[in-house]
């Protein structure tokens, strides 16, 4: 039986007075770095707890740390180039001029600071080509000449462990802005890294990020299983492995990681340490997509209605990460009426906006009720435009759009045209698995499978695959397609798959047809 939430925030809060009186002795908790610094010795174990902490992305703890480091050895230059590189967040968000004003301030804070060693001073002068007054400098400029400053530091005191891991990051910064090659770069330092320093949170965590593709996903495997023991004070740390399970379809693997990840960020933020909201609503996206891949709808939906109790949740986070992890429900699930039902909300940001409205457009198609689905179809073009306008989009076209333009298109009869919609949604998809979408070549895959080409729809559910292991709905859908194209053998492989994937409780009719399919009893 779950327990009300009143008591089970009381029952936490008492466990984590502990937590509290322990959170300022964590050091070891976020991994083991060694960087030597020419400060007092009294705030080196602080120092390196600030970059175990960077190392993390756990920017605000790190600030806090370098900060305290300043305070105690004002002379220390490299407390200051610390609490610049906590603003630099290189993976995430670009700084915007505030953020980089205030950057530059604390690199001239450790310029002046007079750094007693030349590598204390190349940390700085790396940190000073990010953050130097240029106002017609791009993004893509300040990244490379942040790197390359990176690349004499590394090239030059080579067995530096912290160099080899923010050199490497510096490169995926650079992949992230389009530049070629950087990765795969990036990836062989970071495997040599974890190799000589196992413990090393860096190299373990960018590691992970390099990785996290379908195609490279096995290489970041090793990093993925030990991230979480390296940081286990971490919510971050304990989150990142499940991207690349998710990439590997390992489920129940993302699931441990994440429940984990939660309740690491819940306990922050409950005991003031740091609120982590956000930490663990990211957490949450990724757990419901690997319930719903095990057709755990029961725990997904319950999810769902725990949103709003994240401790220290904004309501425009309710409303905008809600709504898309509501959506994605639904559609997943194939609750047409729910989606067709689910609420509009004005004050979304655009991407929620292109979400609700491909959902309820997608539920009004399913159920005929088509001049709906047209009025959903313009809301979401609408969106998509807000998003091209704010410059968060750049694709000519809206794999959402498409695929709702596909669906209305076969609703009317109109076959050719539905599948030429649905094949250009599948070209324009920019489907990823860390966002926790739908991949448009498995609703080609359904679409070619209403038509009764089960050939085509198999091809589709096959690439599905590819991108998307072990998903539900393509694994089901291909085992049927093989089914109907005289393939039993191929056909029970799928269901095989689709059994081992799935939690037997689920009440989804698929896995009960798999198992009639093998002549298997539910277990």
């Amino acid at each position: 039986m779950r327990l009300p939430r009143t008591v089970r925030v009381f029952l936490l809060l008492a466990c984590l007075v502990l937590v509290r009186q322990l959170s300022v002795a964590a050091t070891g908790k976020f991994g083991t770095v060694s960087f030597p610094i020419s400060c007092s010795s009294a705030v080196r174990p602080e120092f390196e707890e600030g970059i175990a902490l960077l190392h993390s992305f756990q920017y605000a703890l790190a600030a806090s740390s370098f900060s305290h480091v300043a305070t105690k050895d004002p002379q220390c230059a490299m407390a200051y180039w610390g609490q610049a590189m906590a603003l630099y967040h290189q993976l995430w968000t670009w700084p915007d001029e505030k953020t980089l004003a205030k950057g530059h301030e604390f690199v001239k804070q450790a310029i002046s600071a007079e750094a007693k060693t030349p590598r204390e001073r190349e940390y700085i002068n790396a940190a000073a080509e990010f953050y130097q007054v240029n106002r017609t400098m791009g993004t893509s400029a300040r990244v490379a000449a942040y790197s390359a400053a990176m690349a004499n530091l590394y090239h030059r005191y080579h067995q530096d462990s912290e160099a080899a891991a923010f050199y490497a990051l510096s490169r995926l910064a650079m992949d992230h802005v389009g530049i070629e090659g950087a990765r795969m770069e990036a990836i062989s330092i970071l495997a040599d890294l974890l190799k000589r320093k196992p413990r090393h949170p860096g190299a373990a965590h960018y590691l992970i990020h390099a990785t996290d593709t379908p195609e490279l996903a096995p290489l970041g495997l090793t990093a993925a299983r030990r991230y979480a023991e390296i940081a286990p004070a971490s919510a971050h740390a304990l989150h990142m492995p499940s991207h690349i399970f998710s990439q590997l379809g390992f489920w129940q693997d993302s699931i441990n990681s994440n429940r984990a990840s939660m309740e690491a960020a819940a306990q922050a933020t409950l005991t003031g340490v740091d609120n982590q909201s956000g930490y663990q609503l990211h957490a949450m996206k990724f757990l419901e997509y690997a319930y719903l891949q095990m057709g755990n709808d029961r725990d997904a939906n319950r999810l769902l209605e725990e949103v709003s109790e994240n401790p220290g949740i904004a309501r425009v986070d309710i409303i905008n990460d809600g709504s898309i992890m509501r959506a994605l429900y639904l559609i997943e699930t194939h609750d047409w009426e729910g989606a067709a039902r689910l609420p509009v909300q004005p004050d979304a940001v655009p991407l929620a906006k292109i979400r609700i409205h491909w959902a309820r457009a997608m539920g009004e198609v399913h159920q005929r009720n088509l001049d709906a689905a047209r009025t959903d179809l313009q809301q979401l073009r609408s969106a998509f435009a807000e998003l091209q306008k704010d410059g968060s989009n750049s694709a000519p076209e809206n794999a959402e759009s498409l695929e709702v333009e596909a669906w209305i298109a076969y609703a009317e009869d109109r076959k050719d045209e539905a599948v030429e919609r649905m094949r250009t949604a599948t070209k324009e998809d920019s489907f990823d698995i860390n966002e926790v979408g739908l991949p448009a070549s498995e609703q080609l895959g359904d679409l070619m499978s209403e038509l009764r080409q089960f050939g085509p729809a198999l091809e589709a559910y096959k690439a599905t695959l590819k991108v998307a292991p072990n998903r539900f709905n393509s694994l089901y859908g291909a085992a049927r397609a093989a089914e109907h194209s005289d393939k039993p053998e191929l056909a029970k492989s799928y269901y095989l798959r689709l059994i081992a994937t799935a939690d037997t409780r689920t009440k989804r009719p698929e896995f009960r047809l798999a198992t009639a399919f093998l002549g298997e009893p539910r277990k």
